[in-house]
């Protein structure tokens, strides 16, 4: 399965860029994840629902790694 992950810090952040960016791949809108909340942690909404569907060979498609998280060793962790 293909999912994908876009992440804005705010909720008056747009999301566009990335939306769109990630709809050139044709990935069907159940698999996408949307988090309008800070990186500073993982406690996000989406990002743990998502992280609950991945299985094993499953791809993740995230615009910027910086998506994730703002944290690099907690993304790496």
């Amino acid at each position: 399965m293909i999912y994908a992950y876009i992440r804005v810090s705010t909720k008056q952040q747009n999301i566009d860029r990335q939306y769109e960016e990630i709809k050139t791949l044709n990935i069907d809108e159940k698999y996408i994840y949307i988090d309008k909340e800070s990186g500073k942690d993982f406690d996000r909404t989406k990002y743990k629902k998502l992280i609950k569907k991945l299985k094993k060979d499953d791809l993740l498609v995230i615009k910027s790694i910086d998506r994730l998280g703002r944290n690099y060793q907690m993304i790496l962790e």
